[in-house]
């Protein structure tokens, strides 16, 4: 599998970037291989007791693209908790 184009994972990203860049929050992409999408939030973000909200809103929206395996936040700011429920929303709106 060929890796995720950046700019469509920034697009996605687009709802959550007004927030991040009022914060000096910056979304950083390592990696899209294989469609798994590895990305740590710096900047603002680093300490910030909203990251996790913030790292749950970019989860939803990645996972929802096509080509997206998996997201990974290398600076571990997605809660497993939250991963999961994210994951059981998404089964539910594919139900849909």
């Amino acid at each position: 599998m060929a890796e995720v184009d950046r700019e469509k994972i920034l697009a996605s990203v687009g709802p959550v970037q007004a927030v991040l860049d009022a914060h000096d929050g910056e979304v950083n992409i390592v990696s899209t291989e294989d469609g798994i999408i590895s990305i740590s939030l710096e900047g603002g973000c680093t300490g910030c007791s909203a990251t996790p909200m913030t790292a749950m809103q970019i989860y939803y929206s990645l996972m929802k693209l096509e080509d997206v395996q998996d997201v990974v936040f290398l600076n571990g700011e997605l809660p497993e908790y939250m991963r999961a429920f994210i994951d059981d929303k998404l089964n539910l709106e594919d139900e849909d």
